[in-house]
């Protein structure tokens, strides 16, 4: 099985290598070898590849930078994608998408289903829907995965950050009415390596998926949780999202369903308390 991936260095990407299964080649493309800022060259990629499916690992993922480079953000998270996957689909190539949970406005309380109407709340989030339609409309088998609060690790993420900070201040004021589902990303390579493999066997079913650790949890919550399970002593403050101003709004419910990833696909969300562990344990080394 041969698997060409946008992304080398990203926390996703990094796992996607990590923990290929035996037999498959994750051909992993960092930006030196595919710009997402220029479409046709991605496209160009994929269809001069010899890969059996294609995964977009890769994504401008700085949420509130993108409130001043939309169209910078447009190119990479919309272009870039809808233009891999027409060439995906005129090769007949499966192709996996990742995307967020930013795509709805976080109404309500309940987990947001697939099939709910989106309605991001800024820039970052209007890109990642227009890639997600994108991603549909070339007309071949793929599969969109949303996720939200990613983590692992490597690269830049809340746990890192909180380890980071939170033993130089030893109290840290951390939001707590924004509710979500952190979700490692070595749980999302390997949600994304069992779609590919029933794609390889004939079983692959296209559309959106849901994919997010659980319990679900409010930032402060989260964050106590690792210092408690990193043996630090340090206290979080909780605060509403008014005490903490972003350039762009986030959603105040980011809860996803995965029911429609389990039945297509048997994969089960998967508990980030578990997850968070490994990280620490692999951060300590």
């Amino acid at each position: 099985m041969k698997v060409l991936v946008f992304g080398r260095t990203g926390q996703l990407a990094t796992e996607l290598v990590r923990r290929a299964p035996a037999g498959w080649r994750m051909q992993a493309l960092g930006r030196e070898a595919a710009d997402l800022e220029d479409p046709a060259a991605c496209a160009r990629i994929v269809a001069g590849s010899d890969a059996d499916l294609v995964i977009n690992a890769a994504a401008y993922t700085a949420v509130d930078r993108a409130e001043a480079e939309e169209a910078r953000a447009q190119v990479i998270n919309a272009d870039a994608p809808a233009a891999m996957a027409r060439a995906a689909a005129a090769r007949g190539l499966p192709f996996l998408h990742v995307s967020t949970d930013y795509v709805f406005d976080g109404a309500g309380d309940a987990p947001w289903r697939p099939d709910d109407a989106p309605a991001p709340l800024g820039a970052y989030g209007r890109t990642k829907l227009v890639g997600e339609r994108g991603v549909a409309a070339a007309g071949g088998a793929h599969v969109i995965l949303r996720t939200s609060w990613v983590f692992s690790a490597h690269g830049s993420n809340f746990v890192k950050t909180m380890l980071r900070v939170g033993p130089e201040r030893g109290t840290l004021r951390v939001v707590d009415d924004q509710i979500g589902g952190p979700t490692a990303a070595g749980d999302i390579a390997a949600a994304l390596i069992a779609i590919a493999g029933a794609f390889a066997a004939g079983r692959g079913v296209s559309g959106v998926c849901h994919f997010a650790g659980q319990p679900f949890v409010s930032w402060a919550a989260f964050a106590r949780e690792i210092f408690a399970r990193a043996g630090l002593d340090v206290s979080v403050e909780a605060i509403p999202s008014s005490e903490y101003p972003t350039p762009a709004p986030r959603p105040r419910n980011s809860r996803l369903d995965g029911a429609a990833l389990m039945a297509d696909y048997g994969v089960a969300p998967p508990d980030w308390r578990a997850a968070l562990d490994a990280v620490l344990a692999e951060l300590r080394t």
